[in-house]
């Protein structure tokens, strides 16, 4: 009987391995062929992607089919249009018409909405749907076509030189409550290895870029503090699961979730790698 078992569970290991690898295949070739496109479809695929993370938080929070989530989907909405106009000086005015709306929702309907429903309706516009935006501000950049990809190095790049580091020289804890098996030495790792594959990345395409004063540093730089946001990006997923008892954002990746599991890291790395590249050699 015992032996039945463990044969049954560890099927089912292979099955959902086999699930999880065909899903991450599908995301990665989604990935070649879009992101470099650019253009409409990369701006529509991280609209979508922004849209479908917004509603898996606000199913968590419980207002996604209420008047403070319906507020939060037009502001995204209402800000993509700005971005893909390129009418940054409406941004202001977007955030500050949204929160009196929110506020407006909360005081008419009150007691029905807490204070902190509004301000997870707010934080959560900003968390999926501005911040996922930057995949496709980074490749409408100068010079974006080959830059775009440091958001990816610095995000499943530092993943994994964090895993390696971690299993070779992992002792101290960093989030031992939130996430038991992350390391301060893994952290660094990744934070290293990333800025590492960044600089390797500016060296092999050295010479596509016609807008960067220094590749190799500037690439570097954007990837290691690209691997440190990531960081903050993965854990904070993971404390609002913990904090709402629930176990994936949703089921539409099989084998890894929803969107936010899938995309929780990359969603920080985003605005991290395009303020770096914005801040650091940019040549105008």
């Amino acid at each position: 009987m015992d032996e039945n078992l463990k044969k049954d569970h560890n099927e089912k290991k292979m099955s959902s391995f086999i699930t999880r690898l065909i899903s991450g295949i599908i995301l990665v070739l989604c990935a070649v062929v879009i992101v470099p496109l650019g253009g409409l479809p990369l701006f529509l695929l991280t609209f979508i992607i922004s849209m479908i993370g917004l509603f898996e938080l606000y199913r968590v929070f419980g207002i996604e089919k209420r008047s403070l989530g319906l507020v939060g989907y037009l502001t995204t909405i209402s800000y993509y249009v700005i971005v893909w106009f390129n009418k940054n000086e409406y941004f202001t005015l977007m955030v500050v018409l949204s929160l009196m709306a929110l506020m407006a929702f909360y005081v008419i309907s009150y007691p029905t909405y807490k204070i902190s429903a509004v301000a997870k309706a707010f934080m959560s516009v900003c968390y999926a749907g501005i911040m996922m935006s930057y995949l496709y501000q980074t490749r409408a950049m100068p010079d974006g076509a080959y830059l775009v990809w440091l958001i990816f190095l610095a995000s499943w790049g530092s993943d994994t030189c964090a895993y390696c580091a971690g299993m070779l020289f992992g002792k101290h804890k960093m989030t031992p409550i939130l996430s038991p098996k992350k390391t301060i030495e893994g952290a660094v790792g990744g934070i290293l290895g990333a800025a590492l594959l960044g600089f390797v990345y500016a060296t092999i395409f050295r010479n596509r870029f016609a807008f960067i004063l220094n590749p190799g540093a500037t690439c570097a730089i954007a990837c290691g503090i690209g691997a440190l946001i990531s960081m903050v990006g993965d854990l904070t997923a993971s404390g609002i699961k913990r904090d709402y008892s629930v176990k994936d954002y949703g089921t539409l990746i099989p084998g890894h979730g929803g969107i936010m599991d899938r995309f929780d890291s990359l969603i920080f790395t985003a605005p991290a790698v395009f303020f770096a590249l914005s801040f650091f050699n940019i040549s105008s």
